[in-house]
C-alpha cells in the first residue's frame, strides 16, 4: 500500500470512540472537507476511501445518527438527514461550514492601524472556543481524513486538505495555528498545503498517527543523508575535474619544453615538480607538494606549475 493508505488506515482506527468530544470534532473536521455536501436535504459524503468512510460511520453511529452507506462502483457514498446535523456546523448554499461570526475578507482588508494582536483576539472571540487540545486534534484529524492526500514521502514532501469553503479552510488554518502549524494556502481552491518535512512529520503527530510519523521520519533522514552523499559526491567530481583540466594543461607545458630540448634550461626546482606531475598525472597539488625532496604546500607547487607553463607559452 501507498504511504497515503497506510497512514489513513491507522488514523482510521484510532480508538478514542469513547470520548464523545473528539468525536464531534473529528466529525466537524469531515464535514468541513471538500467532499461533504448537502443534497436534498441529506448531508452526503463520499469517498474512495474504504478506511474513510467506515472511520466517518462509526462517528455517526457513536452520535446516535442514522446513517445509510451505499457504493456507485467507484466511490462510497454515505448519508443522513440534514435535521441530524450537529450544532456546530450549519447548511450554506448546499455546503456544510463551520458557524462563525468571523467575516474573514473583513478582516484581510482591515485598516493598518490596528494591531494583529487585536486582529487575532476578534477572530479567536468569534470562532467556535476550542480549549481542548484533543479536540483541535480531532479537527484536523477528520478533516484530512475527509478531503486530504499526502504525496510519497520517498519522492517529494506535500500534505493538502480541500476544504468545501472559504470560511471552513480559514478555520482550520487558524486552528494549525494554535497548534503552531503555518500552513500555505490555495485561496481558489479553498485548500492548505505543507511542502516542508519538518512541518508535514508535526501534522502527522498531531493527527495521532505514531506509526507514521516514525515511518516519515525514517524516510526523511535517509533522503537527507542520500543529498548530503550526492553533494560531496558532486563536489569531489568537479574538484577532480578541476584538478585533471589543470593537469593536462601542465603535462602540455613540460612536454613542449622536452620537445623544444628547451626543459634542461630549467632549474633543479621547475624540473622536479615537472617529473613529478609527469610521473602523478592524477595527483592533486597537496599530494605533489608532499613528494618533494624538500616538501612544499599547495600554493608553492602551483607558484613553480604555472612558471612552467609561462617559460612553454613564451616559447
Amino acid at each position: 500500500m501507498s504511504f497515503s493508505s497506510d497512514l489513513k488506515e491507522e488514523l482510521s482506527k484510532i480508538s478514542n470512540l469513547n470520548k464523545k468530544d473528539e468525536v464531534k470534532y473529528e466529525l466537524i473536521g469531515y464535514l468541513i472537507s471538500k467532499n461533504a455536501s448537502v443534497v436534498k436535504n441529506n448531508v452526503r459524503y463520499a469517498t474512495e476511501s474504504e478506511y474513510n468512510i467506515n472511520r466517518f460511520s462509526k462517528l455517526l453511529r457513536n452520535l446516535d445518527i442514522d446513517n445509510n452507506i451505499e457504493f456507485d462502483g467507484k466511490s462510497f457514498i454515505i448519508t443522513f438527514k440534514v435535521k441530524n446535523l450537529i450544532e456546530e456546523v450549519e447548511v450554506v448554499e448546499n455546503q456544510l461550514e463551520i458557524k462563525s461570526n468571523v467575516d474573514f475578507e473583513d478582516i484581510k482588508t482591515i485598516s493598518s492601524g490596528q494591531s494583529e494582536k487585536l486582529v487575532q483576539n476578534d477572530i479567536n472571540n468569534k470562532l467556535i472556543v476550542i480549549e481542548n487540545d484533543n479536540c483541535k486534534r480531532a479537527i484536523v484529524r477528520g478533516a484530512f481524513l475527509g478531503a486530504g492526500s499526502i504525496n510519497n514521502p520517498s519522492r517529494t514532501y506535500h500534505l493538502e486538505i480541500n476544504l468545501s469553503t472559504k470560511n471552513n479552510m480559514e478555520f482550520l488554518d487558524e486552528i494549525l495555528k494554535q497548534c503552531n502549524i503555518r500552513c500555505k494556502k490555495l485561496e481558489n481552491n479553498n485548500s492548505i498545503y505543507l511542502k516542508d518535512g519538518e512541518e508535514i512529520s508535526a501534522i502527522i503527530a498531531l493527527f495521532g498517527a505514531s506509526s507514521s510519523v516514525l515511518k516519515f521520519e525514517d524516510i526523511r533522514v535517509q533522503k537527507e543523508m542520500n543529498g548530503k552523499v550526492n553533494r560531496i559526491v558532486n563536489c569531489q567530481s568537479a574538484n577532480l575535474n578541476k584538478t585533471l583540466n589543470a593537469s593536462v594543461e601542465q603535462i602540455d607545458a613540460i612536454r613542449r619544453l622536452q620537445q623544444s630540448n628547451k626543459f634542461n634550461n630549467l632549474d633543479d626546482n621547475l624540473k622536479e615538480i615537472a617529473l613529478l606531475r609527469l610521473e602523478y598525472p592524477d595527483m592533486s597539488l597537496v599530494e605533489l607538494g608532499k613528494k618533494l625532496k624538500e616538501p612544499l604546500g599547495k600554493s608553492g607547487v602551483n607558484y613553480r606549475l604555472k612558471r612552467i607553463i609561462k617559460i612553454a607559452e613564451d616559447l
